[in-house]
This record gives structure tokens, sequence and C-alpha cells, in this order.
């Protein structure tokens, strides 16, 4: 009796397509990055199956990448050595270029090679300068084994609609970019800024139902569902505590639930007193402190029974946006930190 993440088939055709309404004439570098961003790799079909391009972090995510679907994987981190490079063309990555220091182990292939050159036009992470990129073009323009795919950045705001450094951003890359194709947008600018989109765009938070921005979007669906059954019910008196350190006490007859999912299983450790919990259609509030393998609700409102399944989040009464707002957390973070001893399941 433990915890079970449910991955919806349906909710991520349903989200991918709310990228190509939003973006219809861009094809698609679907971010699976992180494992899907915490959903499991194999577990994510639709998006591996309807992307265009599936994009990673590092060389062992394309590895594992690679044993499912034989798509093109853009390597965001690039390489910095030969050795990296070939295996980077084994496994039939795009390469993106963000440092001149790559740019001798780019230029020296042997093989022919597609790349993405990324340009930082504001982010201050990873990219090129202004000068750097024109200067990397000149070299590489005249090397018939490379390839140049595409040029990117990254916007460092875009979940503030009205952030002053979108509009400079976006200017410094257009600006800086003519003849090749381009790609800018994430998430937020595909939901909200359309000059941004350009040849290719970059989902990755909304593909899993979330919204990049505070405000939740009901027309993105949740893919994860993380739920858990009722392990204990037990009545508590008026002062009686809960939890470790005391840290609520009951100011009345309280009816406790105590739920067989904690930290150890990436529910999150700083979940304020009063983080909801859906039962039986009906949210519930979080009591006490979490710890490792369990939590404590209070039920005193609803009918339930040892044994009931409860959603900590991932229904549409309960986004798991709100459980980040109440953690002080974002949902990325929550998405990615569910452990490896919750049970994965594909669901339709």
């Amino acid at each position: 009796m433990r915890a079970i993440a449910s991955i919806s088939q349906s909710a991520l055709t349903h989200n991918l397509s709310i990228v190509k309404k939003n973006s219809p004439n861009a094809r698609i570098v679907s971010m699976v990055k992180a494992n899907a961003y915490g959903h499991h790799i194999d577990l994510v079909n639709p998006i591996i199956n309807q992307s265009d391009l599936l994009g990673v972090s590092e060389r062992l995510e394309a590895e594992k990448l690679r044993q499912t679907t034989n798509k093109p994987i853009l390597l965001l981190s690039g390489v910095i050595k030969d050795q990296e490079l070939q295996q980077a063309i084994k496994l039939n990555c795009q390469i993106v270029v963000h440092d001149k220091t790559q740019l001798p182990v780019i230029n020296n292939t042997k093989q022919a090679i597609n790349i993405w050159i990324k340009i930082n036009t504001g982010m201050n992470r990873l990219g090129l300068s202004t000068s750097e990129y024109f200067d990397c073009m000149k070299l590489l323009e005249n090397n018939p084994l490379i390839n140049i795919q595409c040029v990117m950045s990254h916007f460092a705001c875009s979940d503030e609609i009205n952030h002053p450094m979108n509009q400079s951003q976006l200017f410094e890359f257009k600006k800086s970019t003519h003849s090749t194709k381009r790609s800018m947008a994430n998430s937020a600018a595909i939901l909200s800024n359309p000059a941004s989109h350009f040849d290719y765009v970059r989902p990755g938070i909304m593909l899993y139902g979330v919204s990049p921005f505070d405000t939740i979007n009901h027309n993105l669906k949740p893919v994860m569902q993380l739920s858990a059954p009722i392990m204990s019910i037990k009545t508590i008196k008026a002062g009686d505590s809960v939890g470790y350190g005391a840290t609520w006490i009951a100011n009345k007859l309280t009816t406790i639930a105590t739920i067989g999912i904690g930290y150890g299983d990436g529910y999150p450790r700083h979940a304020k007193n009063g983080t909801p919990v859906l039962i039986n259609n009906t949210l519930c509030p979080l009591v006490g402190r979490v710890s490792m393998d369990l939590i404590c609700v209070d039920i005193s409102n609803i009918n339930a029974n040892i044994g009931d399944n409860v959603i900590l989040w991932g229904n549409q009464q309960l986004r798991i946006e709100t459980i980040a707002k109440h953690s002080s957390t974002i949902a990325y973070e929550l998405l990615t930190g569910v452990s490896s001893r919750v049970t994965f399941i594909n669901v339709i």
C-alpha cells in the first residue's frame, strides 16, 4: 500500500495539441529532459511519437531515450571533447553550440553533424555573445560537414508576460539572426508571445499539464496524478498534537487520517498545515509535519475508510500548482522530485 504516480496518455496528447494550436507553423522540439520532467521517459509515448525533435540535457538522457525512439534528439549541453562528439554522433543527436570553447571540436568533425547555435540575449547562463555568434557562423559555414540547423536563445522572464526583458531579448535575437532557422519560444512564450515562435518551439512544462504562469491554465490537463492510500484513521481530542515537533494541535475533537506518502516519496517536506489533499472528491487539509513515509490529514468533515485512495496532486480539483504554492516551491521541482519508490503506471 504505497504511492502511485499515474501518467495519463490522453492528457499528454491533449497538451501537445495545445502546443500545435498555439504555434501551427512551427516545428516542435519537446523537452523530455530530467526523465520527462519526472514522468518517466518510457511512459510519455504521445510526446515522443508526435514531436519533431526531443530535447535532453545531457548524453545519458540521450542514451536512454535512444532505446525508445529513432526521432532526432537535441543535446542541449552540447559537447566539449572529441569523445563526446563521437558519442553524440553515434546517438544521432543534433548538438547545441553555446560556448566558443566548443568550436575546435565541432569544426574538426570527421562526420556530418547537425548543430544548433545558442545566443545569449540576456539570460546570461549559456550562449554565445553576438560577436562570438558572428565569428562562429563565419567559421562553421564553410565546413561542408556541418549543417547549422537552427539558431536559438532562451527567455529569462517569459513566465512574467509583461516583463520588459521579454521584448528586449526578442529584439536582440531578431536583430542578430536573419537567414537561419530560429527558435526561442518555451512554454510560456508559446502561450503568450506569438512573435517569438519562429521556426521551432520548445515546449516543456505545458506538455505535462502545468501552467508556466502564476495562474492555472485549465486548458492544460494534468498528466501525473500522485496518489496514496489511507493507512490509519483515529480520533483525537482537543489539545492533542499530530506529528513530529507537535506543530499542529487540535482545537476540538478531530478525525485524523494517516496516508502512506512522505518526503521519501517526493511529497514536499515543507508543505504547510492546510495544504489540501483530495479524498472522495472532497479537499481535506494537511495537519502536522510531513514525515519520510507518512502525512496526516483532517477528515472530520467527510466519510472515509482505511484503504481509500487519496490524491495528492494531478486532478482538476487539485492541481500541482496549488501544492507548489503551499510548499513555497514550483511544480517543476515537485514533478522531478518524485522518488524511485513510487510506482509509476501508464493510464489512458
